[in-house]
């Protein structure tokens, strides 16, 4: 869509569910040249399910916030692969190791050769990885603190920081493009049931979307079980009816429709692009 833009051509970008439902019932040869047939007939019927195609700003954002998410991930699975690493050797578990008290318990750890070597080698790595991140992160923040929507995110819901605005920020997009906060659901928070007959499946969470939108709205929503936070009521109850499995589930979904409704009411600012500052 990009190249096609950038080449002077009038780029429309099809949903894929949405598209793939426009086929009918009738079982067809699912073939390139077929999707094409039919996605020429959708749009000069104007039929076509279009997706709404992000500005420049939204697309830079997001790819940012999830190189930031992924870095996170990379760097979570190498302190995991310290704690393995622990286990085998037949050490007692050290936690906090990104701390100064957790770097002094792996020093002091009776590991082998090998397993010493291991360990090191994973330190210098997640502290490469760290500061990569760290200055990820203050990119994005700066961001936030000068983008309207971001600033109102921030300032309008309780655990929603710098980072998490500009997150959700990017990964919502346009509210206007939704009907109705009930279109959240793409962030694959919905519980999804399969029943036939008298038979149900339990449910699960679809994951469908964007999983960092998904945690960003997690990190946020953790924040409710402090007194401060206006949903420290809900939250409680929620995790007394559940036995406390997963409260800040039902949290996130509350949480993302404010969100929704916050930067659907400022419109067209919402979406306000940022200028970079000149560096003398």
């Amino acid at each position: 869509m990009e190249e096609l833009t950038a080449a002077g051509a009038t780029a429309q970008l099809a949903d894929p569910a949405e598209t793939a439902g426009l086929r009918g019932p009738k079982k067809r040869a699912k073939t390139d040249r077929a999707d094409a047939r039919l996605l020429r007939t959708l749009l000069l019927e104007d039929r076509l399910p279009r997706s709404w195609i992000p500005p420049e700003q939204v697309l830079e954002a997001r790819t940012l916030g999830r190189l930031y998410c992924a870095l996170m991930d990379e760097r979570r699975a190498w302190q995991q692969r310290i704690h393995a690493q622990l286990f085998h050797q037949g050490c007692p578990p050290i936690t906090g190791l990104l701390t100064v008290a957790g770097r002094d318990g792996l020093a002091r750890a009776e590991l082998s050769v090998a397993g010493r070597q291991y360990v090191d080698t994973a330190l210098r790595t997640i502290d490469s990885l760290t500061v990569e991140i760290d200055s990820l992160r203050k990119q994005l923040m700066a961001f936030a603190r000068r983008q309207p929507g971001c600033r109102a995110l921030q300032a309008d819901h309780y655990g929603v920081g710098w980072l998490c605005a500009v997150i959700i920020w990017a990964e919502i997009g346009d509210a206007r493009r939704f009907r109705s906060s009930d279109q959240v659901r793409f962030a694959g928070l919905d519980i999804t049931v399969y029943s036939s007959d008298g038979k149900r499946s339990p449910g699960h969470l679809s994951r469908q979307g964007s999983p960092e939108l998904r945690w960003a709205a997690f990190e946020a929503a953790r924040c409710a079980a402090r007194r401060g936070s206006p949903d420290y009521a809900y939250y409680h109850k929620v995790a007394a009816v559940l036995d406390g499995k997963r409260p800040a589930l039902a949290v996130e979904r509350k949480l993302l429709r404010r969100c929704y409704h916050t930067l659907r009411e400022l419109g067209e600012v919402s979406m306000a692009p940022v200028i970079e500052r000149e560096v003398a």
